[in-house]
């Protein structure tokens, strides 16, 4: 009987796993939605007061997402005034919900990424995961390894999707 011969441990493919990238660290987000009066106005003299009444030690060194869950117009000053409080307390902030404040963690992650390290590897960006990763994060590393890699792959390295092959 034959060992079993792993053939894609010796064809020198670099697995990508994207989601091993995303960020670790705690998100919190900061909703207008509960600084508004009636749900649906923001009023300046009493927004202020609250804000000088809200206890920032819950940012402290975390990425804050501001946004505004409820279907309101915000002025953008708002946004503003938020920020000078979390800045001296949170990790990062950043305008949008959770969902794209993870995305913007991830993107920043990847430019992290020194693409020389990926010359002229075959790589496989894979596919699938516990955690979905968003499409711009894909375009991201392949615009990022084009240039360097030998070629660039989708998908599990027993299974793929050849997307460009250097000539």
């Amino acid at each position: 009987m034959e060992p079993i011969v792993n053939k894609v441990e010796q064809s020198g493919i670099i697995s990508l796993d994207l989601e091993s990238y995303f960020s670790k660290d705690p998100i919190k987000v900061f909703d207008l939605k509960e600084y508004l009066f009636m749900g649906l106005i923001l009023k300046e003299k009493d927004f202020r007061a609250a804000l000088l009444n809200t206890d920032w030690n819950e940012y402290k060194d975390v990425h804050v997402a501001i946004t505004c869950s409820a279907d309101a117009i915000i002025p953008m000053w708002a946004n503003m005034l938020v920020a000078v409080y979390l800045t001296p307390v949170a990790k990062s902030i950043h305008f949008g919900n959770e969902v794209s404040l993870r995305e913007h963690l991830l993107l920043d992650a990847l430019n992290g990424i020194n693409p020389s390290d990926y010359t002229d590897q075959r790589v496989v960006v894979k596919g699938c995961g516990e955690d979905p990763v968003p499409a711009s994060a894909y375009v991201k590393i392949t615009a990022l390894l084009r240039p360097f890699a030998k070629s660039i792959m989708y998908g599990e390295p027993c299974s793929t999707v050849p997307l460009y092959k250097k000539k």
